[in-house]
């Protein structure tokens, strides 16, 4: 079975509400790519890709022009066994690991569909009937992310988290922190994020704020080193998202003692291939696991979900339904959240398959 057909659309998600996260970052609306790689054997397998402004060295224009340069690299290759072409792959373009993802999920979904099994037993296996699912609440007044966390909270979520850093504030940060708490009570996952827009100082006075509070912080500082301060300084337990991103950063992380928890997202390590080996790191490491992806609809959401429901028992933090904070969605068979939890597709590979109506024309076809 051979790669004979490239196809990519392009399409707009506009999230149900304006996205306000530090130092101006927005996230209204943007722009997703979805792949199909067809084979010779007339099997078609999916995959997606969708970077966000302002969050990580990526930019949505940059998945069609870098498809276009490996499209004759891809065309011809076997999906069986990933790793190998995307070793190929990395030999050919070095970096933009954001556009290797969406390659890589869909050489997934095809090895999968070829071998009649679902991609999370390709991974190691099915460790879990569903996961956590957390709910981010976008950086806006203390009060109104009060209620939506408790909207969330009447709707099974169990985990949350609270942008910060809007106005550079942290007094208005550890109001934000403690509001939320008091909405969703004692026992539920809380964690402030600033996505790298904090300085260490601001960081480790809204830490000390909350001390006193179960509060888990997020990526406040730009390096490692910083956010290690404020981890020392704090007293609170850290996850770790921009910074962490191939298993160099990993392990220099958990040589800093700043990582007690960590996002590992598909387009910043360039797809499920090297998110296993993050994840068996991180897993020998000791840190939790949030599994996700930077943004997008449910093809990325169903690679992530594949990716959590094989993560070994004691290591997920939770994951995320990207899916459900855009529209339109992309794949109507995609599975939905319930009750704060969400299971993967069943079926063989990714288990989900897009509308074409929905996709549109596309943008770029090589044969």
């Amino acid at each position: 079975m051979k790669i004979t057909a490239i196809t990519l659309w392009s399409v707009d998600l506009t999230s149900h509400e304006t996205y306000h996260m530090a130092e101006g970052k927005t996230c209204a609306t943007v722009k997703t790519h979805v792949l199909c790689l067809e084979t010779d054997t007339g099997l078609k397998g999916w995959g997606e890709a969708c970077p966000i402004p302002h969050y990580l060295p990526a930019y949505a224009d940059g998945v069609p022009a870098a498809l276009a340069e490996m499209g004759p690299e891809i065309l011809g290759i076997s999906p069986f066994g990933v790793d190998a072409p995307m070793r190929k792959l990395d030999g050919f373009l070095h970096g933009h690991r954001y556009a290797k993802s969406i390659v890589d999920i869909a050489l997934w979904d095809l090895f999968g569909q070829a071998t009649g099994q679902p991609v999370y037993a390709l991974l190691g296996g099915r460790t879990r009937k569903d996961m956590p699912l957390y709910h981010s609440i976008t950086c806006i007044a203390p009060d109104d992310m009060a209620r939506i966390a408790t909207t969330a909270y009447q709707t099974g979520i169990r985990q949350f988290q609270v942008k910060l850093g809007v106005e550079g504030d942290w007094q208005a940060d550890a109001e934000r922190l403690i509001k939320v708490r008091e909405a969703v009570g004692q026992g539920p996952v809380v964690y402030g994020d600033w996505n790298c827009g904090a300085s260490r100082l601001q960081a480790t006075r809204t830490g000390r704020a909350v001390a006193h509070l179960d509060i888990m912080l997020e990526q406040p500082c730009k390096t490692l080193e910083d956010c290690a301060a404020v981890r020392q300084a704090t007293g609170l337990p850290m996850k770790l998202d921009e910074n962490a991103h191939d298993l160099a950063s990993l392990l220099r992380a958990h040589a800093l003692g700043c990582m007690d928890a960590v996002a590992l997202k598909l387009s910043k390590f360039g797809g499920l291939s090297a998110m296993r080996r993050a994840r068996d790191l991180t897993v020998h490491l000791g840190a939790e696991i949030c599994a996700e992806c930077t943004w997008g609809s449910d093809i990325v959401t169903a690679a992530a979900l594949h990716f959590a429901a094989s993560t070994p028992h004691g290591s997920l933090l939770n994951t995320c339904d990207l899916s459900s904070y855009v529209s339109p969605r992309v794949c109507p068979d995609a599975p939905t959240r319930d009750t704060g939890r969400i299971a993967p597709p069943e079926g063989p590979g990714l288990g989900v398959t897009p509308d074409l109506d929905v996709l549109g024309s596309p943008i770029l076809e090589i044969v």
